[in-house]
C-alpha cells in the first residue's frame, strides 16, 4: 500500500510482482480493491498495479466539480510516475472511458490496452440509429441520479447495481465490503454524472491510438455495452475482440481465472 501526489491529488495505490507494467483502472463506485482476484496472477508475470481513482475510497478527493479529464490526466501521471511507461492499461466500466481518452490523448505511454463495457452513451445519443438504445441507458441513469441529489446514497447504490450494473437482485448477493464500498464512493458517481463529457468519446482522436486493443464484453450484460463497443472497434486500427460467458459486468470478479488467461498474455507482448 502506498501513495503517490498526481497533478496534486494523492491517489492510494498498490504493486505488486515484477515484468512489464499493467496499470488496472476500477469504474465507477468501486476502487482499487476490487481487482484483488486478479492481482496475484498478473503479478506472477508483470508488475500490477491498481490504484483509487481521485475521490474514491483511501485517495484524495480535492471537493470540486471533477471532469474525465482530469481521471485521465491522473492516470498518466500514475503511469509516468510510477516509472511504468510505456504500460499495459485495463480500464472496466466508466474505468473504461478513462483509458480509452489516455490511449487518445498520450499514447506515448500506453503500449496496449483492454477495455470492458464502457458506458459510452454520448456516442449512442450521437447516432440516429443507436439513440433509442442510449436514451433508455441515461432514462436509467437518471433515476440513480435523482436518489444521489437527495442523498440517498445507499438506495442510490442498490438500485444502480440491480438496475444498472449487475441485474436484479444483485445488491443483495455482493459481499458486505462491497456494499460499503459503493455507498460510500456514492458522491463521487454523482460528481461524473454532473461532468457533460464522462460518458462520451471523441472516436475520432481515438483512431489515432495504432497499438493493441482488447475489447470485452458479457454475454449476460445489457446489449448497449456492445454497440459501444462496436462503435470503438471501428475507429480503433488494430482490435482484438473477447465475449464472456456469463460473466456480467465485471469478469474480473466473476471469473477471475479465465479473465487472467486473457488478458495476461497481452500485458506480456
Amino acid at each position: 500500500m502506498a501513495e503517490i501526489r498526481v497533478n496534486g491529488v494523492g491517489l492510494h495505490y498498490e504493486a505488486r510482482g515484477e515484468g512489464p507494467g499493467v496499470v488496472l483502472v476500477h469504474g465507477s463506485w468501486s476502487d482499487g480493491d476490487s481487482w484483488a482476484r486478479v492481482l496475484p496472477g498478473l503479478a506472477e508475470s508483470a508488475t500490477a498495479v491498481a490504484y483509487d481513482r481521485r475521490g474514491h475510497s483511501r485517495s484524495e478527493d480535492p471537493l470540486t466539480q471533477g471532469s474525465v479529464y482530469e481521471d485521465a490526466a491522473d492516470l498518466a501521471g500514475l503511469i509516468h510516475g510510477l516509472g511504468l511507461a510505456p504500460a499495459f492499461v485495463y480500464g472496466d466500466s466508466y474505468g473504461a472511458l478513462v483509458t480509452l481518452r489516455l490511449a487518445a490523448a498520450r499514447p506515448d505511454l500506453v503500449r496496449g490496452i483492454a477495455v470492458h463495457e464502457p458506458p459510452g452513451t454520448g456516442i449512442l445519443l450521437a447516432d440516429p440509429d443507436l439513440r433509442p438504445i442510449g436514451t433508455a441507458f441515461a432514462d436509467r441513469i437518471a433515476a440513480v441520479r435523482e436518489l444521489l441529489e437527495q442523498a440517498e446514497s445507499a438506495a442510490a447504490a442498490e438500485l444502480f447495481v440491480d438496475s444498472l450494473a449487475f441485474g436484479p437482485g444483485a445488491w443483495e448477493q455482493l459481499p458486505a465490503p462491497i456494499r460499503h464500498t459503493y455507498i460510500r464512493n456514492a458522491p463521487t458517481y454523482l460528481d461524473e454524472l454532473r461532468d457533460p463529457d464522462a460518458l462520451d468519446l471523441d472516436l475520432n482522436a481515438l483512431a489515432r491510438y495504432t497499438d493493441p486493443a482488447l475489447l470485452t464484453q458479457s454475454d449476460d450484460s445489457a446489449p448497449m455495452f456492445g454497440e459501444v463497443l462496436d462503435l470503438v472497434d471501428l475507429s480503433l486500427p488494430t482490435v482484438e475482440r473477447h465475449l464472456y460467458a456469463g460473466a456480467g459486468h465485471a469478469p474480473h470478479l466473476s471469473q477471475p481465472e479465465e479473465w487472467v488467461r486473457v488478458v495476461l498474455p497481452r500485458v506480456l507482448a
